[in-house]
């Protein structure tokens, strides 16, 4: 079992027992709490990047707030000066506001917590402008 239920409306997750969803490009997700566990406001997981993984700008249709857990990492966002983040180092960022996160180590991952404000978050990516369900990133055999 993946989640333990202290009551009908609360659960404990345990990321070492949930699935770990290959992203592509070097990235992988684990979803934490979500619709499945009776979520109905937001979204969160943990995202690890693999030594030099950067994924590519993209805008979501809901705020977003990020904490980088371990490793060292940039947040760059389209227009601005990047930022260099250190572990619990915490971002918000408001929707449709173009961004990326880059591991800045070539040997060491990189792990960052993400929550978004909606059940049904977005990402649309800035080059091509295709828009997905974060949740369908989690479907992904």
């Amino acid at each position: 079992m993946t989640e333990t239920t202290l009551s009908p409306k609360a659960a404990v997750l345990r990321p070492s027992d949930l699935p770990r969803h290959e992203r592509g490009g070097g990235a992988a997700t684990i979803p934490l709490v979500g619709p499945s566990c009776g979520a109905k406001a937001f979204i969160n997981g943990i995202t690890t990047f693999s030594p030099s993984t950067e994924i590519p700008f993209h805008s979501h249709n809901c705020e977003e707030s990020v904490m980088l857990l371990e490793g060292d990492a940039m947040l760059d966002i389209e227009g601005q000066e990047s930022v260099r983040l250190q572990p619990l180092d915490t971002t918000w960022l408001p929707p449709n506001l173009s961004h990326r996160f880059r591991n800045l180590s070539d040997t060491e991952p990189m792990k960052i917590l993400w929550i978004y404000a909606r059940v049904d978050a977005t990402r649309t990516l800035t080059d091509s402008g295709q828009t997905n369900y974060v949740s369908a990133e989690h479907n992904k055999k």
